[in-house]
């Protein structure tokens, strides 16, 4: 794996390599560096992921190409000469409950 022109995975590769062969680092010196390389290894590896090879859906992706809707060609509303039904409102709705209309 690359990133600005560094290959990444031969560097970390040459930083075990160093680290294994060394002998006089004390063993406290050694975990942190192993645990470095460890985080490193990790943080490249979320950089290079998208909603393509993540779990993350494509709706959450913050990179995505948002794309707008297109109007349509229909008019809103109901179709024409269809009689509408509405409740009507009252001056006190807790008092004066109405049954909704009856279905047709």
């Amino acid at each position: 794996m690359t990133m600005e022109n560094i290959d990444i995975d031969a560097t970390l590769r040459k930083v075990e390599k160093l680290l294994s062969e060394e002998k006089g680092l004390s063993p406290a010196m050694r975990s942190m560096v192993e645990l470095l390389v460890l985080v490193i290894t990790l943080l490249v590896g979320r950089q290079n992921r998208n909603r393509r090879n993540s779990s993350k859906s494509p709706s959450s992706d913050p990179n995505r190409k948002k794309e707008s809707k297109a109007k349509g060609e229909r008019k809103a509303g109901g179709q024409k000469g269809r009689e509408g039904v509405t409740l009507e409102k009252v001056e006190n709705p807790d008092s004066e409950a109405k049954p909704y209309p009856p279905k047709r």
